[in-house]
């Protein structure tokens, strides 16, 4: 089980982290973990595309380093990365210096300036947080699209996703094969409502 929101006792326990953009202008900034995956990854850079769109990539380093020309796309059409781990390591389950270790093997295969950074699940302790450098960003969500849980329907996915975003919303999707059935139903009905409504969708903004 999971919230498709993050509760405002989750951001109050959490205050370095960025939950959503402060503002009340009609932007949404979409932010996608897991890849650069062929055919998932290059879907979402086509629907961003037909919406003109942008969105933040969490890249995993070794995905980077399979797929250098997915990457590059992502680049190319002025999409921001940040850094999702080299391995998508669980920082619960990970001794400190590896974790961190684990991020800047990432960073050195992104070899870009970035200065986002989202812990796979989530999930990072408080120790290991206090290591990054200060101008990090740890990047959380607003809304949990869901789309990689195989119990929920494609329609509630999206339905939820819509129910919960609000102006300056950090909405989470993945491009990942585990994803792809959810995310590729329900993102261009989204990005579809969301336009129709005034909105438009952009991405965090890199160093």
């Amino acid at each position: 089980m999971f919230l498709h929101y993050s509760p405002f006792w989750l951001k109050a326990l959490f205050p370095r982290y960025k939950w959503r953009v402060n503002t009340e202008e009609k932007k949404i900034f979409l932010t996608f973990d897991d890849g650069p995956i062929p055919d998932v990854t290059e879907f979402v850079l086509d629907t961003l595309t037909k919406y003109n769109a942008k969105a933040t990539f969490f890249c995993i380093g070794d995905n980077v380093r399979k797929h250098p020309d997915i990457f590059e796309q992502i680049l190319k059409q002025g999409h921001s990365i940040g850094n999702h781990t080299f391995n998508h390591m669980n920082g619960w389950k990970s001794d400190d210096s590896a974790y961190m270790a684990n991020i800047e093997l990432c960073e050195k295969q992104l070899n870009l300036d970035t200065n986002l950074f989202r812990p796979p699940y989530g999930r990072m302790k408080k120790s290991q947080s206090r290591q990054l450098p200060l101008n990090k960003e740890i990047i959380m969500w607003d809304v949990l699209s869901g789309d990689f849980s195989a119990e929920i329907k494609p329609e509630v996915c999206l339905r939820k996703s819509i129910k919960y975003a609000r102006p300056g919303s950090i909405v989470l999707f993945h491009d990942s094969l585990k994803a792809a059935k959810n995310m590729q139903y329900t993102l261009p009905r989204f990005l579809d409502h969301f336009r129709k409504n005034g909105y438009q969708f952009e991405a965090l903004p890199m160093l």
